[in-house]
């Protein structure tokens, strides 16, 4: 497999990748659960005695969230509680100097990594680690830490390009992400195995369903990727209103696709049986798919379509969440999704809820996070361990 922060022997100098990537408005980054998750970790090193520099990025070139990562250090300061120190420079002399002025059980964040040309570039691992990014710091640590899952899907410079030179292991979210989230691949499961799926993509959820049919019972369906396996299923739904740019040309890509999804594997398949709109009176209003209006506008999946699926959940022994049900954020659309999450919580089932908004949701209405086996905090990763897609940052560690 790979080795993990408990296997590190004694103390060091660390170089540890975070995913600190997070929503900015206005300028201003915003706190959310990665913060959380990976303030844990860097406590554990600290209070191992390392010294520690931690690696992260933050948006992408030419985004209005590729900002510089000194309102991380602070946000991150705070969850740890003890100061992070950050230096405006990634590897350079400022950062190396940063870096040798730690003392144990201090850390510094460098500067975002994606300001690094090497980071980015289309490079297999060991021509990463030949870079000067990787060259420069490598040489600094006794140990590299990856604990960034959530980009555990990306062959960029800090993910793949450490392994390859340095003594290398996983950290405390890398490998409790990892665990669960292929679990359904790699464990066996007595009872019946159910997954939601919901969320606005399409290209999404069919490799899941390709995928994981052999292995999965029941798979309820929900949000936009449900309205359209409702056309698939040949319902008047699925189809962009004016001013809308979400349906058709994901239907113009997958649409066949779904229909054949549906004629291979339909026992398998729950569709919403009714869906909820905004009434005139600006109140929740349902309706059954057989009375589908195709010039409105549909947020959630109905109260029946819920009663539909809840026994389906509560008979299960292992319940995957994958996107969100309903417009969540507007509280007269999160029946779908709250219901949903609400049903997994009062059950005894191994779960695993994955995807960044569908955790926000357990937080809205206020779950409690512990009514769950893992929340996950990512995305693509989390899609690829699903499907049992090598994850190149993974596959890294194991190398190392």
């Amino acid at each position: 497999m790979y080795d993990t922060l408990d296997d590190i022997q004694g103390t060091g100098r660390v170089l540890a990748r975070l995913d600190l990537n997070s929503p900015v408005e206005d300028g201003v980054v915003q706190d959310n659960k990665r913060f959380e998750r990976h303030a844990e970790s860097v406590r554990a090193m600290l209070d191992a005695g390392h010294r520690v520099a931690l690696m992260a990025h933050q948006g992408r070139p030419g985004r209005d969230t590729y900002v510089p990562l000194d309102q991380h250090a602070d946000i991150l300061s705070e969850h740890v509680g003890e100061e992070i120190g950050y230096v405006g420079d990634t590897y350079g002399e400022d950062a190396i100097r940063a870096v040798r002025d730690l003392d144990s059980g201090e850390a510094v964040l460098l500067e975002n990594v994606r300001f690094v040309a090497d980071e980015l570039a289309d490079h297999t691992p060991e021509e990463h680690a030949d870079t000067p990014f990787v060259r420069s710091l490598a040489g600094e640590f006794d140990y590299y830490v990856n604990d960034a899952y959530s980009v555990a899907h990306r062959a960029h410079a800090s993910v793949v390009g450490f392994p390859e030179v340095m003594d290398s292991y996983a950290g405390p979210v890398m490998d409790d992400e990892y665990t669960y989230n292929s679990s359904i691949r790699e464990r066996e499961f007595d009872g019946n195995v159910t997954m939601a799926l919901g969320g606005t993509k399409a290209a999404d959820i069919i490799p899941v369903m390709e995928a994981l049919a052999d292995r999965v019972d029941d798979f309820l369906l929900g949000g936009i990727v449900g309205e359209l396996c409702l056309r698939a299923a040949g319902y008047d739904v699925g189809r962009d209103l004016e001013g809308m740019d979400l349906f058709d040309d994901q239907w113009d890509e997958h649409g066949d696709t779904l229909v054949s999804l549906l004629e291979e594997y339909g026992e398998k398949v729950h569709l919403p049986e009714d869906l909820a709109y905004e009434g005139d009176d600006g109140e929740r209003a349902e309706t059954t798919i057989e009375d589908i209006e195709k010039d409105r506008a549909y947020l959630d999946i109905g109260s029946e379509t819920l009663a539909e699926y809840e026994p389906v959940i509560e008979d299960s022994e292992a319940v995957f969440v994958k996107g969100a049900l309903g417009v969540f954020e507007d509280e007269r659309f999160a029946v779908g999704t709250s219901g949903i999450l609400e049903t997994i919580a009062g059950t005894e089932c191994f779960s695993v809820v994955g995807g960044g908004d569908t955790a926000r949701a357990i937080d809205i209405y206020g779950i409690g996070e512990g009514n769950f086996g893992h929340v996950s905090i990512a995305g693509g990763a989390y899609i690829r361990a699903l499907t049992g897609e090598p994850l190149a940052g993974v596959e890294a560690l194991r190398r190392a």
